[in-house]
């Protein structure tokens, strides 16, 4: 099945996984599947549920054209194993909350967002939180690199579909 709703999850949900989802409804509207494919984020723990996104995420993103302004961290909820396709893991502590706290019929839709990659060759999205500034862009790099990957399969399983 060709997913049609991605969930992308990091640790607080304001750095990682908002930043997924801007680059990959930029890509997914270059790509012509905007409206086809959903999108979200949340957060394996509370820790800003309600917050916007790290101001240094967002001044990362808006220099290269993604928009971060309009999000609001969450905590993933139980519902969202149910009404999402995909879930895509920032790191292997994400990766390993989600497998431990679903359903085993939901297993098989966890996996980490740089199993998508093509350019970098790194295992997981690293957290920049306590980081620099060269971290957060780091950061968008490996995800505009694995966006790109999951794009390219979207659109083959598409056109396999037609």
């Amino acid at each position: 099945m060709t997913p049609s709703r991605i969930l992308f999850v990091c640790t607080g949900n304001i750095c990682r996984s908002p930043t997924a989802v801007a680059v990959m409804r930029v890509f997914l509207k270059r790509a012509g599947l905007e409206g086809q494919v959903t999108v979200d984020s949340a957060g394996t723990h509370d820790f800003h549920a309600g917050k916007l996104p790290d101001p240094r995420a967002i001044a990362a993103a808006q220099k290269r054209g993604y928009d971060l302004t309009a999000m609001r961290a969450r905590q993933i909820s139980k519902r969202d194993y149910d009404e999402f396709d995909l879930l895509l893991a920032m790191d292997l502590d994400n990766l390993e909350h989600l497998q431990s706290n679903c359903a085993l019929t939901h297993l098989p839709k966890i996996r980490l967002l740089m199993n998508y990659a093509k350019k970098y060759k790194v295992p997981f999205v690293p957290d920049p939180y306590c980081r620099s500034d060269a971290d957060f862009e780091a950061v968008l790099d490996y995800i505009e690199d694995a966006c790109s990957g999951l794009i390219s399969l979207l659109s083959q399983s598409r056109e396999v579909a037609r």
